[in-house]
């Protein structure tokens, strides 16, 4: 194990990260909000500590394994996530332990959503900007941001960059060098990010909340500046700016790239996730709508707000525009469902992911075709490709040990004290980066215990890790020279 390499890359990771604290202190300054001395211990403790670490080793060169590649991602967002909520825990508002400062940073960083923070009107502004930043930078991974600039310093990043992309199809490149991909993904990334402010501007939003909203959309991450997130707004056009970006942030990078690169959509006409999304979209709408409907004594919603929460819920975003909470079970059980499942490859949302429920089906479908046809010769396609043996089985493999993983975080959150609807909900919100569940859990975290905090906070890392990099660690294998 080459700790030295490993130290050099968290003391780089340590020093670009402490920029994200300068907009803060600038917001604090401008307001003059009294939380200037937070972000300016924290910048302090993070600049400081990524330069002890990194200039005594600035020469060290390494081309990592694997090994170190895993170990790195894992040691990262450990890292990150237990600093990234230092200016919560000193700032005097919101007044929070540290257990929810963690989890707040946990869950802004993985793009999940999930709150210990309540009365986020009355909070500063540089408290709720810092807050949208962390969702923003976690939304395409921060180890993406890191691929595209710690290059540029001499580190290799192969096996960082293939245990980040999120998906069954790891070794899809969009350019022939691994620095340019990273730069394109984030390119496209921004890009979505500033049209969704825009949008949100020409609909009525003051430009700081705009660029708050956009942070949480298009990283799918659902936080937002308002309690009543964007029912706040009352807009409907609003919404659909929302359901619109929200939409785009869930579907595979790669498609945004090659859409652009040929200046056509034939790349979406083809990809059978998008379609599958779609469909899947489509028939939620409709069945909660005509249950609602149908339901005597339920107060049938809105078209508009049934396809923003399906949307909403589907992508893994978490807005919410009304209280669907109180919509009949069947309803939100389904909402969660979607939210499970989540969305493309390669996207910013969470979820097992559309690709490994699409490659999960066809491999069922053809495997009840063999009982009935032993002779027959049945090919699992996907995107019109054959799938390979070794993705097949790291499918299979990923949501075996999702349901295993599942099971054993419901039973420690039953541990804690919490009953099974929250647990159950909770564990799946988090695991699968959605944000808000049932039961106690369904508008924020405040409640639970520091233990069920501390649980969930890992259940959210080892969701963005897709579970193998943080249980490979795990392994008394991994350890044996």
């Amino acid at each position: 194990m080459h700790i030295k390499y490993i130290a050099k890359n968290l003391g780089g990771m340590f020093s670009i990260f402490s920029l994200t604290m300068v907009p803060p202190i600038m917001l604090s300054l401008s307001y003059k909000e009294n939380t200037l001395m937070a972000f300016s211990i924290s910048w302090l403790i993070l600049f400081c500590s990524g330069l002890l670490l990194w200039l005594p080793l600035r020469f060290e060169h390494y081309e990592p394994r694997v090994r170190e590649g895993f170990l790195i991602v894992v040691i990262y967002w450990l890292a990150l996530c237990l600093i990234g909520g230092l200016p919560f825990f000193i700032s005097e508002s919101p007044d929070i332990s540290y257990i929810d400062a963690i989890f707040e940073s946990v869950s802004g960083l993985t793009a999940t959503g999930a709150t210990v923070f309540t009365q986020l009107d009355t909070l500063p502004k540089s408290i709720i900007y810092y807050r949208q930043q962390l969702q923003f930078l976690g939304g395409m991974g921060i180890l993406l941001l890191a691929v595209a600039i710690l290059p540029t310093l001499g580190v290799g990043g192969m096996q960082l960059f293939r245990a980040e992309i999120t998906g069954p199809n790891k070794d899809t490149k969009l350019t022939p060098k691994l620095a340019e991909t990273a730069k394109s993904l984030w390119f496209i990334y921004v890009m979505l990010t500033l049209l969704c402010a825009l949008a949100y501007y020409s609909c009525g939003m003051s430009w700081f909340d705009a660029i708050c909203y956009s942070f949480g959309t298009v990283s799918t991450g659902g936080y937002a500046p308002h309690d009543s997130s964007i029912g706040f707004f009352h807009n409907p056009e609003i919404k659909l700016v929302a359901m619109v970006f929200m939409f785009l942030g869930a579907i595979n990078f790669s498609l945004h790239f090659f859409s652009i690169r040929h200046s056509n959509i034939a790349s979406y006409k083809k990809n059978s996730e998008v379609k599958a999304m779609l469909l899947m979209l489509g028939i939620s709408s409709l069945l909660i709508w005509l249950y609602m409907y149908v339901s005597p004594d339920v107060q049938t919603a809105g078209a508009i707000d049934v396809g923003f929460h399906v949307i909403s819920l589907a992508t893994t975003t978490g807005f919410s525009s009304g209280n669907y909470q109180s919509w009949p079970l069947f309803c939100t059980l389904l909402l969660l469902l979607l939210g499970v499942i989540g969305g493309c490859a390669g996207s910013t949302s969470g979820g097992v992911k559309i690709a490994r429920v699409l490659i999960l089906f066809k491999h069922s479908t053809a495997e009840i075709q063999k009982i009935l046809h032993p002779r027959s010769h049945c090919l699992v396609k996907f995107n019109q490709s054959p799938v390979s043996a070794d993705i097949l089985s790291a499918v299979m493999g990923f949501l075996g040990m999702y349901i295993i993983l599942f099971f054993i975080f419901t039973l420690g959150m039953t541990i804690t004290g919490v009953n099974f609807i929250t647990a159950f909900s909770a564990v799946a919100a988090t695991l699968s980066n959605i944000g808000p569940g049932l039961g106690d859990v369904a508008y924020n975290y405040q409640e639970l215990s520091s233990a069920a905090k501390a649980l969930l906070s890992l259940a959210m890392i080892t969701g963005r890790l897709e579970l193998f990099p943080l249980l490979v660690l795990l392994s008394p294998l991994y350890w044996k020279n």
